[in-house]
């Protein structure tokens, strides 16, 4: 059952395993304040156990990048956005380790297809993940958030 995920009052609900629970959950919250305030959507997450086939599609992109995640999936969403370049697929998943990474996927056609990787304030950049430049951001319900993408070369429905 998906859980609305409350940006005004962040909740570690779900993520209670990680060592970075509360700065996860900040930035599981970011997330959520980002979509309500630009696509007037309500951010849901569901936990992964319950989702595995957004744990595999994600885990099937990374491949192209030959990244494998060491960390167990705690949540997952994905939500349909319809945007000014078609229809966008977003797929979330948070880890246990603090990352959490996305999947933004245009389903009409190539214009838009890349994975974010963000770190929760206070994790250490995972092994599979160093060869990428992180850079940093503010934000009041996640500290300090280090980012970083890549661009999707591949078909992946």
């Amino acid at each position: 059952m998906p859980t609305p995920i409350d940006f005004t009052t962040v909740s570690t609900r779900g993520l209670e395993s990680s060592p970075h629970a509360e700065a996860l959950a900040g930035l599981r919250a970011n997330e959520a304040r980002y979509f309500k305030n630009k696509y007037d959507l309500v951010f849901e997450t569901t936990p992964a156990s319950e989702a595995p086939e957004l744990v595999d599609y994600v885990a099937k992109v990374l491949l192209e990048r030959d990244i494998v995640v060491a960390s167990t999936p705690l949540e997952v969403t994905e939500m349909m956005v319809d945007t000014a370049d078609g229809l966008v697929r977003w797929t979330y998943v948070f880890y246990e380790s603090g990352l959490a990474i996305n999947v933004l996927y245009t389903v009409n056609d190539n214009k838009k297809r890349a994975v974010g990787f963000k770190l929760a304030d206070g994790m250490d950049v995972p092994e599979e993940l160093n060869k990428f430049k992180f850079a940093r951001m503010k934000s009041k319900l996640a500290g300090t958030i280090r980012g970083s993408y890549f661009v999707v070369k591949g078909e992946y429905k």
